[in-house]
């Protein structure tokens, strides 16, 4: 890969103009030597890079857990309102991120951030039923017949046949666990609305077996180690 855009990439705060400009001033090193030209090639998975003494790690791909908060929209299309992409820091927005699924913008929780293409497609793709759990508060009480309504498969507005999904009551009448096997629009306000209740809050707390980090504040990010727990 050339110089210019491996650091681009990996540093996206850096277009390639600007690595030109820092290997004129000498400020860029490959494996310890000083490079005079931005436009050489380097193996990227074996290469040590630094930027300024700062060692630029390669990752091919970018996996982020963001907790997201009410009121922004997981697109990466500019808008009224800010994306996910718009929140999280400079230094991760790099070219093709993109959210794998989608919250409401009401709904708060883990939104997966990569641009690994593959394995957003695996984990979106209908046949994966990879399952997703939110936390649940209902305007009512939650009633025992919600329990077989779930694992039954829901036929929600509009006739739509639902897969059997998850229900755990918690504690708190009116609070409740529920986990999915597919993404259909608004699902989970739809099925209360069919059990004549309504959401009055959303969370995403799990995606496949890896849970929403409970110390990672809204609206910030961490990258994601374990990628195979996402599927």
């Amino acid at each position: 890969m050339r110089l210019d855009k491996f650091i681009s990439s990996q540093r996206t705060d850096l277009s390639r103009n600007d690595v030109k400009a820092l290997v004129k001033k000498g400020l860029v090193t490959v494996d310890g030597q000083t490079v005079k030209k931005s436009n050489v090639h380097i193996d990227e998975n074996t290469a040590r890079v630094t930027v300024n003494g700062e060692e630029i790690a390669y990752r091919q791909f970018l996996y982020l857990m963001l907790n997201k908060p009410q009121g922004v929209v997981c697109s990466t299309k500019e808008g009224a309102c800010p994306t996910v992409i718009d929140i999280i820091p400079e230094e991760y927005r790099r070219p093709g991120l993109f959210p794998a699924g989608r919250l409401d913008k009401d709904t708060e929780g883990f939104v997966l951030l990569t641009d690994d293409g593959q394995l957003a497609h695996r984990m979106l793709s209908p046949v994966s039923h990879v399952p997703k759990r939110y936390f649940v508060r209902l305007e009512k009480p939650c009633e025992p017949r919600y329990k077989d309504a779930f694992e039954n498969g829901m036929t929600i507005d509009g006739g739509e046949k639902c897969l059997p999904a998850e229900i755990v009551f918690l504690d708190n009448d009116n609070e409740c666990e529920v986990v999915l096997h597919e993404g259909k629009f608004h699902q989970i306000k739809r099925m209360f609305e069919a059990l004549d209740n309504r959401v009055i809050y959303l969370k995403r707390t799990m995606i496949g077996s890896l849970p929403l980090d409970d110390t990672l504040p809204l609206g910030e990010v961490k990258e994601i180690e374990d990628i195979a727990a996402l599927c």
